[in-house]
């Protein structure tokens, strides 16, 4: 019989199901982030999946395993003294005329709506190991970054 007329699986479409992607680099935290990430295991854990279908088992499984994974390989890093920018601090500072304020965090934690960076995220890469008064390029800019103070970011 000719391969044309051959039926084929419904297995053969399907797209394959590939890991979450784990961010490159170190898996630096702050211990909020620690503390995210260790509520996240125990969610996951705790989830009931009798009433689940197969696939969303298995979406949760895979989830479960990336972030078992960020948890095993978590590194709290010290809190930094806010002398100059660094992991762990609150940068305020201003960008084309504008003021704002950052938090510089690790990958997992950032949330770019609530002001957290990641420490890998190409600002925070410019302003890293800036004090405060110093200006920076960034965007292909000269100058058009003026920190304007640094703090350690303080979370219970």
């Amino acid at each position: 019989m000719s391969v044309a007329f051959r039926r084929e699986s419904d297995e053969e479409h399907l797209e394959p199901t590939f890991e979450i992607p784990l961010p490159p680099g170190p898996n630096w935290v702050t211990q909020r982030g620690l503390r995210l990430t260790r509520e996240k295991v125990e969610a996951l854990e705790a989830a009931e999946t009798a009433d689940m279908t197969e696939d969303e088992a298995k979406k949760l499984k895979r989830e479960l395993r990336y972030w078992r994974t960020r948890l095993a390989t978590a590194e709290l890093r010290p809190v930094p003294d806010g002398e100059a920018v660094a992991f762990g601090t609150r940068v305020a500072y201003r960008l084309n005329g504008q003021a704002k304020t950052i938090y510089i965090v690790g990958d997992d934690e950032a949330d770019p709506n609530d002001g957290r960076i990641s420490f890998s995220s190409p600002l925070a890469r410019v302003m890293m190991d800036a004090e405060a008064g110093e200006q920076l390029d960034f965007g292909g800019t000269e100058n058009s970054v003026e920190i304007l103070s640094i703090s350690p970011i303080e979370e219970a």
